[in-house]
Order: C-alpha cells, then sequence, then structure tokens
C-alpha cells in the first residue's frame, strides 16, 4: 500500500468512527483538506458522501440517497431512533443556535443546564417534581452528547457547548417533520402517565 493509500485510509477509518473536528487534531484536518477529492472517491464506493464545511471545522460520512430503483447498499452503521424529549432537545436547540449566529455575538454557543431544563420543560410532562425534572433533562442531554451535536465543558459539568454540525443534520426538513411529531407528543402527553413519557420513541433519527 503506498504512503498516499494509506494516509487516506487513516482518514476514512477517523471519519467512520466519527465527525473529524479542525480543533482535534490540525495536522490531520489539513491532510483531509489536502485529499478532499481523492477521500471523496474512496468512500464513495461505500454509498457514502464526504460533507466538509472548511469554514466550520468538520467533516464527516453520509449515506448516499438512492434514486429510483437502485438497490441501496447495506449500511455499515444503522440509524438511532431517538425519543421524544432527544428529539424536541435537539429541535430546540437548532433554533436556539439560529438565532444566536442571528445575534452576532459570538462563534460558541455556550448554555448552562439551567437554561436547556427551562427551554425543555415547557413540553414536558406536568406534575414531574423539580429534582426528577432536572435527572430528566441530565439524562436528555447525556444522549445529545453522546450523539455529538453537544459536550460538556470541562470542568464545568453544568455548562454545554452546542456543536455546529448540529446545523449539517437538523435540516428544515427534518425540523418540519418534528413539528409534526411534537403535536402527536402534545396529545400523548394528555393522556399518558408522566413516567412513561420517556419510553416512547419519535420517528426521527439521526
Amino acid at each position: 500500500m503506498d504512503n498516499l493509500h494509506s494516509g487516506i485510509s487513516k482518514i476514512v477509518i477517523n471519519l467512520m468512527k466519527g465527525v473529524v473536528y479542525r480543533e482535534n487534531d490540525l495536522p490531520g484536518w489539513q491532510q483531509l483538506i489536502s485529499e478532499q477529492v481523492a477521500l471523496s472517491h474512496y468512500v464513495s464506493v461505500m454509498g457514502l458522501s464526504l460533507i466538509v464545511d472548511e469554514s466550520e471545522g468538520y467533516a464527516f460520512l453520509k449515506y448516499k440517497e438512492v434514486e429510483g430503483e437502485e438497490e441501496p447498499l447495506p449500511r455499515l452503521v444503522g440509524r438511532r431512533q431517538l425519543s421524544y424529549p432527544v428529539s424536541l432537545l435537539l429541535a430546540l436547540l437548532r433554533q436556539r443556535l439560529a438565532e444566536f449566529d442571528a445575534s452576532g455575538e459570538d462563534t460558541r454557543l455556550i448554555m448552562s443546564r439551567d437554561e436547556i431544563v427551562e427551554m425543555l420543560s415547557t413540553f414536558l410532562p406536568t406534575g414531574v417534581n423539580e429534582a426528577k425534572l432536572v435527572d430528566k433533562v441530565d439524562a436528555h442531554i447525556s444522549k445529545v452528547v453522546e450523539l455529538g451535536f453537544v459536550r460538556r465543558l470541562p470542568g464545568k459539568d453544568n455548562s454545554i457547548e452546542v456543536k455546529r454540525i448540529l446545523k449539517a443534520f437538523i435540516n428544515a426538513h427534518w425540523l418540519n417533520e418534528m413539528d409534526e411529531r411534537l403535536k402527536e407528543y402534545q396529545t400523548y402527553l394528555q393522556t399518558e402517565k408522566p413516567q412513561a413519557s420517556g419510553e416512547r420513541r419519535a420517528d426521527t433519527s439521526v
């Protein structure tokens, strides 16, 4: 295997593990940018597209849309179904990020856990005491951290940075679908017990 092919393979392995960020590995990022065309061809045979946002500093792999009667390739990683609260949290964070960008105040959106609790509590079942509500929201935040859309700031467990890659996944189409699911969810909350609400799944996925 020549050095070029070896270098591309290493980048692809990193991309298969998840999102590649410029801030985490500048040399690796520079190589990714310089080999972007070759990388795109390399992953294309696996039914993948390379998505790169140089201005925001991230790159990831996305499955190509299958057209017509073309047989789709097997997925290397399955889609993950999201609960209603997690889907809702993603939608609200995406909206907050849009508002933040419009203000032009800074480049990093940092939110406290209390802000997220307040933002989400309006849509969650009533009748849950504050301690349990905070625990539930913490669990939802942890799931979004696992998905890679936010991160807890080191030494500041109650501070959350919303990653800008959220904009690439939560688009207008996703938000429109979520709006319909939210209407279903609000009806659901009126008919189900609060403790069961977190178990239901939305028809949204990432």
